[in-house]
């Protein structure tokens, strides 16, 4: 046991995971946005942790940082700003491009640029960097769930982090000898066998914990660019910059292929029954009359069994601070293109929330993570698993209005 948290061997990835997000949550070491579960997870103590910056040379020889924009890394992204030095915050799941600079206004206080730092402030007081702006990352400050030793870093599992450093490696933003530090709670401190990391795994140099600052000497080679074939078609629409990217590449003469495109040759010679499977998804049947039908593709064939329904076994999703003025076809329009596509919608205007039905507790994560940071006219929405199973005769809403 190190650190509080006790792996079993063979521990994978998930299971490491897993770990962390209970401990930190039962030993009351969590901090807001809780629960920490599939999050990069602030905890009690990050603040004094991002402190440990300032004792680093590879800090104050940095002109230009790029700082991760979860809760932990609130103080880290302060710290660059005080010390006025240009920060860069990656835009939420790449959705609009890879970076925002922040842009604190002109003598602005230390309060100030707290509020720069913060989730609210990186929208309010940044501006978008495009491919052309020629940026040179001098440090790399990244969030992790859980990280060893030796440099061997674990993510909440989307490979964001991941692909932000391989999409800098590509537009010449960092260098192989480009530090790369992580802010996290000791307890997240772990033994990790270096048989789970893959060749797209970003590696760290320096650990920040409240009690510790941790050299790695790492040697590990971190990722030398964008890995076109682990890219699929969904990523590709999902991070509309990647598509820029592999422009340019392919125009270098790079080999650009995507993860699809390699298996075509086998997907062309494989037994009929796999495209069965495949396609089965487009011919779903439609719920029963009276739930709130966001397309063809909303619905699990075995949710609309009646035994089902009744068995509780449905996961209900929490979204709140929804604008006054949003219409209900603007939230399911938001739902499909975030692949966040609930059974069913609950819609309830005017306490500006709605509730989403999901078959199960893995889908109902997999939209809270895929939801998180989203915003509709000009509100950031909360987005959590709901606390109760609401009464789901209530509210529902037909797909029409």
């Amino acid at each position: 046991m190190e650190g509080g948290v006790r792996l079993r061997a063979g521990a994978s990835k998930w299971d490491i995971r897993e770990k962390v997000w209970d401990y930190l949550e039962s030993s009351g070491l969590a901090d807001f946005p809780r629960p920490v579960h599939r999050r990069i997870p602030n905890f009690k103590g990050s603040a004094h942790a991002a402190t440990r910056l300032l004792g680093l040379q590879e800090f104050r020889a940095a002109s230009t940082v790029k700082v991760n924009p979860d809760a932990p890394q609130k103080n880290a992204r302060f710290l660059m700003l005080e010390a006025r030095k240009t920060l860069l915050v990656p835009t939420p799941r790449l959705r609009t491009g890879l970076f925002n600079r922040i842009v604190p206004p002109p003598g602005a206080t230390k309060e100030i640029l707290r509020t720069c730092a913060t989730s609210q402030g990186v929208k309010e007081y940044s501006v978008p960097v495009g491919l052309d702006a020629k940026a040179r990352v001098d440090l790399v400050v990244v969030g992790s769930v859980a990280v060893s030793e030796k440099g061997w870093r674990i993510g909440k599992g989307e490979g964001y982090a991941d692909m932000e450093y391989a999409m800098m490696v590509s537009m010449g933003a960092v260098q192989e000898d480009t530090p790369v530090i992580t802010v996290v709670h000791d307890c997240q401190v772990l033994d990790i066998a270096e048989e789970l990391l893959g060749d797209h795994d970003l590696t760290v140099d320096y650990i920040l914990t409240p009690t510790r600052t941790i050299k790695t000497n790492c040697k590990r080679p971190k990722p030398q660019g964008i890995m076109w074939h682990k890219v699929s078609y969904e990523m590709l629409e999902k991070i509309p910059i990647l598509k820029s990217l592999r422009y340019r590449e392919k125009q270098a003469g790079k080999d650009v292929a995507l993860r699809d495109e390699r298996s075509d040759v086998a997907n062309a010679t494989r037994p009929a029954a796999f495209d069965e499977m495949a396609t089965a998804e487009d011919v779903r049947p439609q719920a029963a009359t009276g739930s709130a039908q966001l397309g063809p593709r909303s619905v699990e064939s075995d949710a609309l069994s009646p035994s089902l329904e009744g068995s509780g076994r449905l996961t209900t999703v929490y979204v709140g601070n929804i604008p006054p003025s949003l219409r209900v076809s603007e939230l399911k329009c938001a739902l499909r293109k975030f692949h966040a596509t609930p059974l069913r919608l609950n819609w309830q205007g005017a306490q500006h929330r709605a509730f989403l039905d999901y078959k199960d507790k893995a889908a109902a994560a997999s939209a809270v993570s895929s939801l998180k940071g989203l915003s509709l006219r000009g509100n950031t929405l909360r987005v959590e698993l709901a606390k109760t199973q609401r009464n789901k005769g209530q509210g529902e809403i037909d797909s029409e209005k």
